[in-house]
Formats: structure tokens, sequence, C-alpha cells
């Protein structure tokens, strides 16, 4: 049997994260398996993957061109340059795992062509064109939500990035403790409910707009707020919080970035903030209630992903123009003087999240290249 694993997928961090877990599966299973991982020299595995101690292998990034220009001219040897390199990773492996973005395709069909066994895993609930096309010719299919449509899609979750399953353990053990050390590292009031509002690296000026003008209504109601606003979009939130009065603006948090992410979920007690599928999947399995706000652009995969969780009981669901700041004090600033209803939408979101996705991922690869070598 071949003795290595070819993870393919890069981009985003919807893509790496998923698959730095899943590396660390496998690894944990295997610890002399060797791991190659295809991804692009532009997105974040090219920082992610060296430092998590794996081998990257630089695939160009090649895009389906949209319309005849240069690129398209320039298409067809780039593509035979990406199959090539995907072809000698690929050679010889146990598998070939993928998990979408532009590096995948050249993997699946690499795989297919040599015949080694193709196990793709789908973040969202809509899923991308390279999935879609691998799914066509796949061993197994993992999905992160039920209902994805690709052709024998078992449901596994999200496989979790370290820091989550680390959190998740130390909840098990004492949630308190783990939540009054978080708001210690934060300078948050560790006696107040904590919600958390980020629109991602990126930022979504819809919160960043609207969350601001309930700040009073919520620290009266006996919240604090950890607001991240996004790199570049910090000095409209701090204005806002510098309008407000001391004893709020004493309580509302303003940073743009939180590189310390699973420490703002550890003492959450409520997040708002958009429906990827990482933050869908990492807030129900925590058991963290969410008021989603679906980017207002794409396919609507943000509304689909987080659909579940709200038809738990996980969440509220509310569309980008319909966040406002009646809205928030309608439905949002009653949910701090409602503790309990609060913890029973934790147990809802709980109830609906998985937290072995990665372990359920590598069983999917280990039954493919088990039925392969039957």
């Amino acid at each position: 049997m071949a003795d290595h694993i070819v993870l393919a997928g890069g981009g985003s961090a919807g893509h790496v994260n998923p698959l730095l877990a899943t590396a660390a599966e496998l690894r944990a299973r295997e610890p002399g398996l060797a791991l190659t991982v295809l991804g692009t020299a532009e997105g974040l595995e090219a920082e992610l993957v060296p430092a998590a101690g794996l081998e990257l292998t630089v695939i160009d990034r090649v895009p389906m061109p949209r319309r005849p220009n240069a690129d398209a001219l320039r298409f067809p040897g780039r593509w035979r340059r990406a199959m090539r390199t995907a072809g000698a990773a690929v050679a010889g492996a146990r598998a070939v795992v993928g998990f979408g973005g532009y590096v995948a395709s050249p993997a699946y069909l690499a795989a297919r062509r040599l015949g080694v066994p193709i196990v793709i895993h789908e973040q969202n609930a809509l899923p991308g064109l390279a999935n879609r096309l691998g799914a066509r010719w796949a061993d197994a299919v993992g999905v992160t939500f039920s209902g994805t449509p690709l052709p024998r899609a078992r449901w596994v979750g999200l496989p979790l990035r370290r820091t989550i399953s680390d959190l998740l353990a130390e909840r098990a053990q004492d949630a308190p403790g783990r939540a009054a050390a978080a708001a210690a590292t934060l300078g948050l009031d560790p006696g107040r409910l904590t919600v958390v509002v980020t629109g991602g690296s990126l930022g979504a000026r819809r919160l960043n707009e609207q969350v601001p003008l309930v700040a009073a209504e919520l620290v009266a109601a006996g919240a604090q707020v950890l607001h991240a606003t996004g790199r570049g979009k910090l000095e409209p939130v701090r204005a806002a919080v510098a309008a407000m009065a001391p004893e709020v603006a004493a309580h509302y948090h303003a940073v743009d970035y939180l590189g310390e992410m699973h420490e703002a979920l550890a003492v959450a007690d409520l997040m708002i903030g958009r429906a990827g599928a990482g933050t869908v999947g990492e807030l129900a399995a925590l058991g963290i209630p969410a008021i989603y706000v679906p980017l207002p652009v794409g396919n609507g995969e943000q509304r689909r992903n987080a659909a579940g969780v709200v038809d738990a009981g996980g969440g509220l669901l509310v569309e980008d123009p319909q966040l406002t700041r009646a809205w928030l004090l309608e439905h949002a600033v009653p949910l701090i003087g409602q503790r309990g209803r609060l913890r029973s939408m934790a147990q809802a979101a709980e109830s609906a999240g998985v937290r072995d996705g990665a372990a359920r991922l590598v069983d999917l690869v280990d039954e493919a290249v088990a039925r392969r070598s039957a």
C-alpha cells in the first residue's frame, strides 16, 4: 500500500482549516504517514501549511476563463503545468483528499487518471465547482451540512481546527473557569454576558454600523460587547464608541481583528456575525447561540449554511438589509435578559453540531482505501 496521502485545497480559510484539521487527525492515527498538501502560492495555505509542519507543493492557480482574452490564451499551457504538478504529487498515493478550490480539480483529475481513491469534503451547503466535478467519480463524499446536493454525500460535519477542538476539551472540563480565563485575557468583565460581533477578517459594514446603535441597551441589560470590525474598518466604530456615555463605552470593546478568536469563543454567550461554513460549524460544535447575518452577495450559500442550526433553535437569521437598530432592539437585546432562552438556544446549537468531524472524514478515507484494496 502506498505510504502517502495527498490533501488538496486552498485559497480561503474555509478550505485550509478543515484540511489542516484532517491532516492532524491522519497524523494522530498514523504518525509515520507522509502527507503532501497541494495548494497555491497566493492563498492562506502558503503560510499556514508550512507553519503546521506540512509539505506544500505549489500548483498554479488556474481559474476557468469566462471570456476570450489574454487569460484564455494562456489557460491551456497553465492547465497542463497544473496537471503535471498534480500528477507528480498524486502518483503512488494511498488517496487524494480534496477540499475544493482551484487546486482541487487538477488533483481529482490526476487521481482519476492514475486510479488513486478520491475522497471529497465540501464545507458549504451549496458545493463549489471543483467539488461538483470531483464528486462525479469520488469514492466517498463528506459534507459539513446535511442536505448538501452532492452524490453519495455523507454528513460528517466540519473538521475542527486545533484551537477549537482544544477549546471543546477545556470547556468539557471546566466551562466557567475557561470563560473566566478568556475574559481576563481579553480584558473583559467576567460577571457580564458577552456578545461577540464579527464580520470576519474583512469585516461587515452592516454590523459595524448597526450594532453600536444598541450599545446602551445591551449594556443596560447586563451585556458587554467585543466587536471585531475587520482590518482597516476600526475607526468608524471607535468613533461611535467615543460618542457613547462613559458607562456604556466602558463595556464596548472594539478591535480591528481577533487573532485569538478561540478566546472570544470561550467567553461568548451570543455571537452576531456572518454565516460562513467555518463560523456555523464551530459555533454549533461549541454550543454558542448566534444571530446569523448572511453575506448579501453570492449564491445564498451562507443562508443555507445556517439553516440547520436556526431550524433546530440554536440561532436567529436576519438578512443583511433587515439588520437595523429596530430589529436588534426587538430581537437581540431581549435575549440578554432571557438567560433561560440563551441556555436553550445553546443546547439546540450543540445538538446540531458535530465535534468529531475530522475523525469522521478520516474514517471515510480509510473506508475508501479499504474498498479499493478488497
